[in-house]
């Protein structure tokens, strides 16, 4: 039998293999798998089936549930015998505007704090690193101006190209470890300081979208600089922001300073996609004890106060600060290391995060590039 939609003799049809997908929901979308579109590549022939589905996300933290469900429901059906699946993913993302300046780009995702000290660059770059060993397409854009930290957790010392015809330039971005980045500290000398008001920073990010050549991305993660300044609310009013996430530590005092960037970004109308709370605590190398070195719990408690998603917590560890010193990233170091697989993890649940975003279609609620505070 080919893919025919009836046959007589109980013969599996296309037709009966489809209703039964209709009763498997994405877990993250709570739509069945036929209304998404998701089913693609359908054949039906003696029984046995193949399927592709396609995930709205490489980094879909679900896919083996899926798996496990369509197995169900198909194996229900009289004449079944065997099914074969295969995934893919075609992200989904907002669709670009008249005049937008970054139009290849999908999901463009602020990672901010309240203050500085929290370890933001660094999970900035794990996540986004994470995001692309998942099989996605992922820039960074290190937005921190003054202090432009991710050329050096990342070993780039070279300087980006500028190519294209003659007036119409742009900057193509460095490539390494999976990620096409562009930062500040690899366009002027280590020792130089950056000493612009805020209009320069501005002109200065917007540069960093239109004259940049981000080509087809994904995700395009913005490491923002701390604090709730020029920066934060050019962004907002340059692009439109998928959302943000916010990166605190445990302790009091970074968490006051959390909810001050979630004021912040509540201002703008630019969704939060939830809170990771970084130095969460520390696994002692020679005891095997946990330590809460900055108490913990903080970032997860102010989620759940605030009624925002928790996206995970990350150790304390001498092996995340040294992959950050030396210029190997913890996940590129040590991927099965429990930071890196906390990334991961993390990586996946945002991802998770950003595909329901898209699909509740809330872009209309973001400020546009001619948005005003």
């Amino acid at each position: 039998m080919s893919h025919q939609d009836g046959d007589a003799g109980g013969a599996l049809t296309r037709k009966a293999v489809l209703e039964a997908l209709r009763g498997v929901h994405d877990p993250e979308l709570h739509k069945d798998l036929v209304s998404l579109g998701m089913i693609k590549d359908l054949a039906v022939e003696d029984g046995r089936v193949r399927l592709d589905i396609q995930l709205t996300t490489p980094a879909c933290p679900l896919r083996e549930l899926i798996h496990r469900d369509v197995e169900t429901a198909l194996g229900k059906l009289d004449g079944f015998r065997a099914v074969e699946i295969t995934f893919s993913a075609n992200v989904a993302g907002r669709k670009p505007a008249e005049g937008d300046l970054a139009p290849g780009v999908r999901n463009i995702i602020a990672v901010a704090s309240g203050k500085g000290g929290v370890g933001k660059s660094t999970v900035a770059l794990n996540v986004a690193i994470a995001l692309g060993q998942s099989g996605a397409r992922v820039g960074l854009l290190d937005a921190d101006i003054y202090g432009p930290n991710i050329p050096t957790m990342m070993g780039l010392s070279e300087r980006p190209l500028i190519a294209g015809p003659e007036g119409a330039e742009k900057m193509i971005p460095l490539e390494k470890y999976g990620l096409k980045v562009i930062s500040m500290g690899v366009l002027i000398p280590d020792d130089q300081p950056v000493v612009w008001r805020g209009p320069m920073l501005n002109t200065a990010l917007r540069q960093f979208f239109a004259d940049v050549e981000w080509g087809e991305l994904d995700y395009l993660i913005v490491d923002l600089p701390p604090g709730t300044g020029d920066v934060q609310i050019s962004l907002v009013q340059l692009v439109p922001v998928t959302g943000c996430v916010i990166v605190t530590t445990p302790q009091t005092v970074s968490l006051q300073d959390a909810r001050k960037g979630l004021a912040m970004f509540e201002l703008t109308h630019t969704p939060v996609l939830g809170i990771i709370e970084n130095m969460s605590y520390f696994i002692c190398d020679g005891c095997g004890k946990r330590h809460d070195i900055f108490d913990t719990g903080g970032g997860k408690a102010i989620a759940a106060q605030l009624g925002l998603p928790f996206l995970g917590a990350i150790p304390l560890g001498v092996s995340v600060r040294a992959g950050g010193d030396c210029g190997v990233p913890i996940t590129i170091a040590d991927p099965q290391s429990e930071a890196s697989r906390e990334f991961a993890q993390i990586a996946r649940t945002l991802a998770a995060r950003v595909s329901v975003r898209n699909l509740e279609g809330e872009y209309a609620a973001l400020a546009s590039p001619q948005g005003q505070l």
